[in-house]
């Protein structure tokens, strides 16, 4: 199959699944001699369009994982996606905990929405709530292990027909209906951080980097300090801040933070890869 065109299409609040849908659109570029162009559609303003895309286009389609899902506040964008056809890699990447059905959830939007997926991965990164967890992934290893992915389905799209790519379609697990994960302390009580916000220390240079960074709008663009929206723990304003300035004390997010580090952080885990079966 001929692709005129590789796109890399992406939600990335904190950087990390960003550098995964490069290596791999890069990848993909390079193996099928295509130009390759991208869509961030991280921050509002670009959630107003969608990209022209059509049968002899090939997108990689990466998002995170929060809470075992896709962000569900970026779930009425996808809704207005066309895929008109084109052929889909479905990538998620998870804060070294699991990608539960993230991924299950993103191939059945793809599929849905006129897209044709035919292979996906699951990629560790580090956690949006932590430094330790998962620290400083994806790195060299996991960009080596994209670099070989994107060559090997480069190589099957290449000797493949669309109708084939389709019928032999990688097996995803999960489910993408289930219900998101929901952190308990030791007792087994529900923690409840929907509702948290970061705070800010008086040591803020009123650069104003949180409040563009922000994916949902949600910053104060006098105030800093003020979250006059819903914040959804994606961990932009506290990881891009350059004097560490938006921090969250909030007990029970703080403890579930604590919990993940001391279940997870001590492990380095696998990156799960979904090929074709042709």
């Amino acid at each position: 199959m001929k692709i005129k065109e590789v796109w890399t299409i992406y939600f990335s609040p904190a950087g990390t699944t960003e550098k995964i849908a490069k290596a791999m659109g890069e990848g993909l570029s390079h193996s099928l001699d295509a130009p390759l162009k991208a869509y961030d559609f991280t921050l509002p303003k670009m959630r107003e369009n969608f990209p022209a895309l059509g049968p002899d286009s090939l997108v990689v389609f990466a998002m995170p994982t929060y809470a075992g899902k896709l962000p569900n506040l970026m779930l009425p964008y996808l809704d207005t996606m066309e895929g008109e056809g084109a052929l889909a890699v479905a990538m998620v990447t998870f804060g070294n905990r699991n990608f539960d059905n993230s991924l299950a959830e993103l191939w059945k939007i793809l599929d849905s929405k006129g897209f044709t997926p035919f292979a996906g991965g699951a990629f560790a990164a580090e956690h949006s709530f932590s430094y330790t967890l998962g620290a400083g992934r994806p790195d060299g290893e996991d960009l080596q292990e994209v670099s070989r992915f994107s060559k090997a389905l480069g190589e099957s799209v290449k000797a493949s027909a669309l109708e084939e790519l389709a019928a032999g379609r990688a097996e995803i697990s999960g489910d993408g209906d289930a219900p998101y994960y929901q952190p308990r302390d030791r007792k087994g009580v529900f923690i409840d951080i929907r509702k948290v916000k970061p705070k800010t220390l008086k040591s803020c240079i009123r650069c104003g980097l949180c409040a563009d960074q922000c994916p949902m709008g949600a910053i104060d663009k006098e105030d800093f300090s003020l979250i006059s929206g819903i914040c959804i723990k994606c961990g932009a304003c506290v990881k891009k801040c350059p004097v560490k300035a938006k921090f969250f004390d909030d007990p029970g997010f703080i403890y579930h933070k604590e919990e993940l580090e001391a279940m997870y952080g001590g492990e380095r885990q696998k990156n799960r890869l979904f090929y074709p079966s042709l």
